[in-house]
């Protein structure tokens, strides 16, 4: 069961990457600037290092499904639901990359309403839920760390870099402050 897991996501993930690179082509045509390009390897590798870690951990420590599966595999399936929603709300503008597209409309819809970033929350609950899946606990502490210590580069730079050239200060505090004073 563990190969036909990991090779539904990898395929998944690959088909997140053309749809990645098709999106970066249409925002730089459009004057999309690219921010982050230092961190983007460290991120690639990481994502890339997930996979390798938790099949080694499996095979050589000769792990197998969790007992608790039940609870952790729909859990995973809906982080694939809120996956597909953040992507699909973003639409042309999601990547894997940070690029920004100058006075670009801010997205506030979907899972956007009430997360500033809802596909990192994603990818935090997969570096968790996936190796518990397989009771790959070593995968799982230190893909989470290591996601922690790249998300607190990732998500300042994101954030300067849509501040800079959108109305994204404007858009998320407007929300909030409407929610507020509706309670």
């Amino acid at each position: 069961m563990f190969f036909y897991f990991l090779l539904f996501v990898i395929s998944q993930r690959c088909i997140e990457l053309i749809v990645a690179r098709f999106n970066e082509d249409w925002m730089k045509k459009r004057g999309g600037i690219e921010f982050g390009q230092s961190h983007y390897p460290l991120i690639v590798m990481v994502h890339s290092l997930f996979f390798i870690v938790l099949t080694v951990e499996v095979i050589v420590f000769g792990k197998g499904l969790s007992p608790y599966w039940y609870y952790l595999l729909p859990l995973f399936i809906l982080t694939q639901v809120i996956r597909i929603w953040a992507l699909s709300s973003l639409g042309r503008f999601w990547n894997t990359k940070i690029i920004v597209l100058p006075k670009a409309k801010v997205v506030t819809k979907g899972p956007y309403r009430w997360l500033k970033h809802p596909n990192y929350t994603v990818v935090a609950m997969e570096f968790l839920i996936m190796p518990l899946l397989f009771q790959a606990y070593y995968t799982a502490l230190v893909f989470t760390l290591l996601n922690f210590f790249i998300l607190a580069i990732r998500i300042p730079v994101e954030e300067e870099a849509l501040k800079a050239l959108t109305k994204y200060e404007e858009a998320f505090p407007m929300k909030r402050d409407e929610e507020i004073g509706k309670i």
